[in-house]
């Protein structure tokens, strides 16, 4: 019955609906935050002041998203994962595991993306997965093991990610880089003010760190 009244309720004007959301699936949802016409819906939600997810997202089977002051989720984007305390025999050597999304304040996601929070994917303040179509999977199988195996994805503050880029788990990007487009981020990288871009991803540059991109307030860019 909860999940048809999930479905019914996207409808709903954001009022009513946030309503709903705070007394029924007892979500932390600031008076200033919103979610669009979208089927989101993990375990907990905070959204904190300004924050929003926009139209046609799904965002189903994972633990938590938390969504810092003024972060975005714009259109379309697909955000799944593969809770924890399940009776599932999956993930059940990893006890501290967590499904999740954790976005820091005034970070972005654009369009048409799909994220893969089956552990723990940290977008840092500022930052911007920036285009279309990357994918970030924290998820695979251990061929040595022959099971289904999953790392975190750490991406740094006033990070760039270009269109199109795949990221594995247990890849980082360190604060003030960028990641060039159509790259495959597939381990742990610490030099701040680079450009990192290749198939797999190697440091191409360094960058000035006067670059205004890495001095932004806001998560907007003109």
């Amino acid at each position: 019955m909860k999940k048809i009244f999930s479905v019914l309720i996207i409808f709903l004007p954001w009022g009513l609906r946030r309503y709903f959301l705070l007394k029924i699936w007892n979500y932390d949802i600031h008076p200033s935050a919103k979610i669009g016409l979208a089927y989101v819906y993990p375990r907990h939600l905070i959204m904190e002041e300004g924050s929003k997810i926009e139209h046609f997202n799904i965002a189903i089977h994972l633990d938590s998203i938390i969504m810092g002051r003024n972060s975005s989720i714009n259109r379309s984007n697909w955000i799944t994962g593969f809770p924890t305390l399940t009776k599932s025999q999956h993930f059940n050597h990893q006890s501290d595991r967590k499904s999740s999304l954790v976005l820091g304040k005034e970070a972005s996601i654009t369009k048409k993306h799909h994220l893969d929070c089956t552990n723990q994917i940290s977008i840092g303040n500022y930052t911007t997965i920036a285009g279309y179509h990357s994918q970030l999977l924290t998820h695979s199988v251990n061929i040595y093991e022959n099971r289904q195996d999953s790392l975190p994805i750490t991406i740094g503050d006033y990070c760039f990610v270009g269109t199109n880029c795949t990221i594995l788990g247990g890849a980082a990007l360190p604060n003030n880089s960028v990641l060039g487009a159509k790259s495959l981020l597939n381990k742990k990288f610490i030099e701040e003010f680079s450009l990192y871009a290749g198939v797999p991803t190697l440091k191409i540059k360094e960058i000035d760190s006067s670059a205004k991109y890495f001095h932004r307030k806001t998560r907007f860019i003109i």
